[in-house]
């Protein structure tokens, strides 16, 4: 693994080798969150036939919006060269009260790549009474496998014009998430082989949560999940990404080791 550049708030912690060669990578942000009026951008490249697996050392915190600056803003760019393999598992983003933000993360898969990785949004410091209190959070994302458009979504979510908490929104539910994985390359019957293995998963994992799973437009599927508290979420995407790996790979997942 080489680091090209890296600037504040940005740090790599270090690499550790894994049982099966790849590298573990811990990022850390040293500013302990993401204030008003950044900007920020991770850009990873997986050379052809190397392996990575990517995490954070905590939750990205948004800070409440400050009057006069402009919205905080991260752009992630994960680019997975042939036959390279990256995982992208980073830790919950908490919107603090007052907050305004938009996050946008693209990825890119050469022949034969794969690509596991999940984001997670909780409805804010639950703790301290602020669900849904922050002002505005927009997600962007988009894959492309080759040449092939395989997934592009753009939300925003305004809970003082729209409150989230409403039963034709997400009603109880504090977490939501999405857990993608491709392939390049791979065939439509295959997807849907995973797809149903992925589906019998979430069905025993009903208990405050809900689940599904679908094939993407072509080379991957995707989970989405709501769940009205972290921790069951946090051990269903775990299930998730093993059945996944062990599917795409032929080898077993090796949870992060997290650095603190």
């Amino acid at each position: 693994m080489r680091v090209d550049e890296q600037d504040p708030p940005w740090r790599v912690v270090r690499a550790f080798a894994q049982p099966d060669g790849a590298a573990l990578v811990h990022l850390h942000n040293v500013s302990g969150g993401v204030l008003a009026g950044d900007r920020l951008s991770l850009d990873i490249d997986v050379g052809p036939r190397a392996a990575a697996l990517v995490t954070s050392t905590g939750a990205t915190r948004l800070y409440r919006h400050r009057e006069g600056a402009q919205d905080s803003e991260q752009r992630v760019n994960l680019v997975v060269r042939e036959e390279a393999l990256l995982e992208y598992l980073p830790d919950p983003l908490i919107p603090f009260a007052g907050s305004r933000h938009f996050q946008s993360t693209d990825i890119a898969l050469g022949a034969g790549a794969t690509f596991m990785g999940w984001e997670v949004t909780a409805a804010g410091r639950l703790a301290a009474g602020e669900r849904f209190a922050y002002e505005s959070l927009r997600m962007r994302s988009s894959i492309r496998a080759g040449a092939r458009l395989v997934l592009q979504e753009d939300y925003r979510l305004d809970p003082k014009v729209r409150p989230l908490a409403s039963v034709a929104r997400l009603g109880e539910y504090t977490h939501m998430t999405s857990f993608y994985a491709c392939q390049e390359g791979r065939p439509p019957a295959a997807w849907r082989e995973l797809e149903n293995g992925l589906n019998q998963v979430a069905a025993q994992r009903s208990s405050g949560t809900v689940w599904g799973a679908s094939t993407l437009a072509s080379d991957g599927v995707i989970v989405r999940g709501l769940s009205i508290g972290g921790r069951d979420l946090s051990a269903a995407l775990l299930e998730f990404w093993r059945v996944a790996r062990k599917w795409l790979t032929g080898q077993d997942a090796v949870p992060p080791r997290k650095v603190y």
